[in-house]
């Protein structure tokens, strides 16, 4: 458990048996199973296929090679990632329904709280999520095909200049000092040094981060249109 103070989530297990008709999902499926600890290092076509029970030529009726499969993969995982940077916030309920630039902003925090989160309760999957080939395909995507974390953070902040908190002016780039912020704490946290410090630590440290991310911007809440 770490700064959402949620329980852990991410993408489904494996189901088993691999059941005829359904290859295509039981390779995704393995590939998860492969990642969740090991990263994009553990994902090979091979293993993947010994895992399901099939050949490894069975694979390539879905998938044109290991690129494939881990960018489908790496999908599955950017979208739980952002599942789990959506699912609620901890403003006050209370001042939540009064103020929609309060919501909003709780909102914003919640999104930065559970990207790190998640990063934290699952390393192998973050690095995958954004791993060199996912991050070269992501390069050349259609704007519709961005990332789901990426898209979860420009959600939120345009939710801001909705609810009036975030001036038009102020809101075109706005995400990627929120997202350096937030994927560079995490790095240090998963790999550098803030690895294996206490949990407790980590979710203070995770705080404050994205306070002061969200305190850089100019903002206009209840507190300061008086």
């Amino acid at each position: 458990m770490h700064p959402t103070g949620q329980a852990v989530a991410g993408p489904a297990e494996p189901s088993r048996p691999y059941h005829h008709g359904r290859l295509r999902e039981a390779l995704i499926e393995a590939g998860l199973e492969l990642t969740r600890t090991g990263g994009p290092a553990a994902l090979g076509l091979r293993e993947v296929t010994r895992r399901v029970g099939v050949s490894p030529n069975a694979a390539y009726r879905h998938f044109a090679d290991r690129g494939a499969l881990l960018a489908a993969v790496a999908g599955r995982v950017q979208q739980a990632m952002a599942d789990r940077m959506t699912a609620t916030d901890h403003a006050d309920a209370g001042a939540r329904r009064r103020d929609p630039a309060v919501r909003a902003v709780a909102r914003l925090r919640a999104v930065g709280l559970g990207y790190i989160g998640f990063a934290l309760d699952h390393p192998g999957w973050f690095d995958l999520a954004f791993a060199g080939p996912v991050l070269e395909a992501a390069r050349t995507a259609r704007p519709e095909e961005v990332a789901p974390p990426y898209a979860a953070l420009v959600a939120a902040l345009d939710a801001l200049v909705t609810a009036g908190a975030l001036e038009p002016e102020h809101r075109p780039g706005a995400e990627w000092p929120c997202w350096s912020a937030v994927h560079g704490f995490a790095v240090l946290a998963v790999h550098g040094p803030l690895a294996g410090r206490p949990a407790v630590e980590c979710d203070l440290l995770a705080a404050r981060t994205v306070d002061a991310v969200i305190a850089g911007l100019p903002l206009r809440t209840t507190s300061t249109r008086g």
